[in-house]
């Protein structure tokens, strides 16, 4: 049996958390895996509901927080060196940036055989500044040498970690893209749709446009606002707005949605309309894009949203910022509608054609769930990865 040593930065709600649990939970017998996470960021939901359901019970090392840390970090690399002497394992597989280094290193050390990283993101662009981001390139072109295989969950990804930033060279990358189980989204819709609605005060009539993640810069809130202000002084429909997700940036967002003159509330608190309601997390997301009619994303950098494929999956069209490994997700106006990054003009044109052009929703509606059902399934991530393991533990 090959024994693999899994890592995660922390259990966030987001695309990591649920592939490394289905990873954990659902490879063959040919595998033991032990789950390895960091402590929950408090500006973030915790998505431990996500490995409970599934039985699965991880170490946390609470020494692995979200911020550069150096006696922390030392504590945790520690930790992480300990468990690998302990459990002995053939692979050590981090995922996303923190366990990625301190995993990577610790596993090294041990002399480990297989070392494996996962890329969900990167923050290469559109986090930090030049010098800042120099650093981590850095660091990542190092741990890469220090990897049997880099992973990508997209071909994009691939080229911008390859060409771009040229962390490694191609033939160390292997593409793998994201898994979930989708099955969900397309159960007990209309049911769905009227707890949504009737929760948020929505009229039928009403078009629900939602846009769902962490409030946090890179997720650029500040043009889906904008946006959100020029189709609500020009469409000829009535529509309503949603922040599902919260964070740090919260309190900067109700201040532009202010400045912007956009009247908002506080869904926690009230149910009353508003043009923009900020709901906070919502775990049943399903619920979320059921009672939804168009979701907006609006980022500067992205790897594989979640968002996306979810809303595909509950055959709901997009508009979003080409960014990242989008274009690797979404159908370019079949399931989505693709802007140039930050373009307030192409954005907001996009938004208010989606808006007043009904057909165009129920056409582009129609083709999500075909284009993302085994794609983006969970039972195709677990045997990429089981073919891939297996073709680098060979005897």
């Amino acid at each position: 049996m090959t024994k693999v040593l899994r890592i995660i930065n922390r259990f966030n709600l987001g695309g990591p958390t649920y592939n490394v649990a289905y990873l954990s939970k659902y490879m063959s017998d040919d595998f033991e895996t032990l789950l390895v996470g960091g402590a929950k960021d408090d500006t973030e939901e915790s998505s431990d509901f996500i490995v409970n359901n599934l039985g699965l019970k991880p170490i946390i090392v609470e020494e692995m927080i979200r911020e550069i840390d150096f006696k922390n970090d030392y504590a945790a690399y520690q930790k992480i060196k300990k468990i690998i002497k302990e459990f002995k394992p053939d692979i050590v597989h981090t995922h996303a940036s923190k366990a990625g280094t301190l995993g990577r290193l610790a596993a090294s050390s041990c002399g480990v055989l297989i070392i494996i990283h996962t890329f969900h993101g990167h923050v290469f662009h559109s986090y930090f500044g030049k010098l800042k981001t120099l650093f981590y390139k850095t660091i990542e072109r190092y741990l890469a040498k220090k990897s049997t295989i880099i992973i990508a969950i997209s071909e994009s990804q691939k080229q911008e970690l390859v060409e771009i930033h040229k962390i490694c060279t191609a033939d160390k990358v292997k593409v793998i893209p994201l898994g979930f189980d989708l099955s969900k989204f397309q159960e007990n819709i209309l049911e769905k749709r009227k707890s949504f609605r009737s929760k948020y005060n929505l009229d039928e009539d009403e078009i629900a446009i939602s846009i769902i993640g962490r409030l946090v810069p890179v997720k650029n809130h500040a043009l889906f606002l904008e946006a959100l202000k020029f189709v609500s002084e020009k469409t000829t429909k009535k529509i309503r707005a949603f922040i599902i997700g919260d964070g740090e940036e919260r309190q900067n967002i109700e201040s532009k949605a202010t400045e912007l003159g956009i009247s908002f509330v506080d869904a926690i608190k009230t149910n009353k309309k508003s043009l923009l309601t900020f709901t906070s997390w919502i775990k049943e997301i399903d619920i979320a894009l059921a009672g939804s009619d168009i979701i907006a994303l609006t980022s500067f950098n992205e790897g594989t949203p979640v968002s996306l494929i979810e809303a595909q999956a509950a055959n709901k069209p997009i508009v979003t910022t080409n960014v990242g490994g989008i274009e690797n997700v979404v159908l370019s106006n079949q399931t989505a509608l693709l802007c140039a990054n930050n373009n307030l003009v192409e954005f907001s044109g996009a938004l208010l054609k989606l808006i007043e052009e009904e057909k165009m929703r129920l056409d582009m509606s129609e083709n999500g769930w075909h284009h993302v059902k085994e794609k983006f399934h969970y039972t195709r991530l677990v045997k990429d990865m089981e073919n891939l393991y297996h073709s680098l533990n060979k005897p």
